[in-house]
């Protein structure tokens, strides 16, 4: 069974969805689901007394308009903070996958997917931020999948595509797609686009098992990426968080040699590597409600807002992977997040 097909049979409508192309197209993947109508989506999403982790064995699926802050700029905690007119967006909240290191569950109350359908207004938002990004040299760098895993659910929620082909128009436009599923198949018959990154997140199989609930076989990634990346489409490669579990040095060389073997090192934009971080606010509503989980009880060092591991751990994870990535890549390709 599908990640989808496990959950929406009920999928909540805000007034005014309706009527858009991309909430009709959506519609039509679920004939048989029971559809409610609802006059805001915070009505549901935000509702008192919701179980998370109950929730997220059957997910409603909720269509919704955004109304504003289409584009967010770089802060403190996203990755790209260092990149020239940077900026990040949010077509989804919530995933269908678990990950038991995720902010998403420490950010939200509600595991329930909200599915922003008003394509047309991102469009206009990303023309103005093109036309005003404060380095006119540099393109306009726009993560689209920075709070959901857009890949997984494309064959239900299309915005991969929609976005690749809004970016086909925009030669200073860049769009990343970040994801742990295997679902090449979602996208293998558009044409490559240089300026849509496709972004694996890979990690050892035993990590995949233990903290990345849902996603797919470290296996079908690889698979996935190098299909992709034989197709033409730019690649980037993301090992984040190296997290430090019995054997994790052997496992994580393993894993590196494994990919590169798969994918030539020339055709990867970049390596992008980090340890776990999370707000602090976050990670307390993570650690009570996820008791299943050990990542919530280990040793952290909490500075800044953030919790983390203490600095001489920090540093033996990222020294590791940096010496072990770079018998593959040159160093200037590798971005460290710590």
């Amino acid at each position: 069974m599908s990640q989808a097909a496990k959950h929406f049979s009920r999928i909540y409508v805000e007034r005014g969805a309706n009527a858009y192309p991309f909430a009709q197209q959506i519609l039509q993947r679920f004939p048989t689901a029971q559809r409610v109508d609802i006059e805001d989506y915070r009505d549901v999403f935000n509702r008192p007394g919701q179980d998370f982790q109950r929730q997220k064995q059957s997910k409603a699926l909720i269509l919704a308009r955004k109304k504003q802050d289409f584009l967010y700029p770089a802060n403190e905690y996203v990755q790209g903070r260092d990149v020239a007119n940077f900026h990040y967006t949010t077509l989804q909240l919530n995933c269908l996958y678990n990950c038991a290191y995720c902010f998403l569950q420490g950010m939200y109350t509600s595991a329930n997917l909200v599915a922003f359908v008003n394509l047309e207004d991102y469009f206009e938002a990303a023309e103005r931020a093109l036309s005003q990004r404060s380095n006119p040299s540099k393109p306009l760098e726009l993560a689209i999948s920075y709070e959901s895993d857009l890949l997984a659910s494309e064959r239900i929620l299309p915005y991969c595509r929609e976005w690749i082909e809004f970016a086909r128009q925009q030669p200073d436009l860049v769009i990343e797609m970040r994801t742990k599923s295997g679902n090449w198949a979602a996208l293998q018959d558009l044409e490559p686009h240089p300026r849509a990154v496709l972004a694996w997140t890979l990690s050892p199989q035993e990590i995949i098992e233990r903290y990345e609930q849902d996603t797919a076989p470290v296996n079908q990634r690889l698979k996935a990426l190098s299909l992709a990346s034989q197709a033409g489409w730019p690649v980037r490669l993301c090992f984040d968080p190296v997290l430090p579990n019995a054997n994790w040095r052997s496992s994580y060389r393993e894993l590196f040699t494994e990919t590169f073997a798969r994918i030539p090192p020339n055709n990867v934009v970049d390596v992008s590597l980090g340890v776990f971080r999370l707000n602090t606010e976050y990670f307390n509503r993570l650690k009570k409600n996820r008791p299943d989980t050990d990542l919530a009880y280990r040793f952290y060092h909490r500075e800044n807002g953030v919790v983390t591991h203490p600095h001489n751990e920090r540093e033996m994870l990222i020294d590791f992977a940096r010496t072990e990535l770079t018998r593959f890549i040159p160093a200037d390709k590798l971005q460290i997040w710590t």
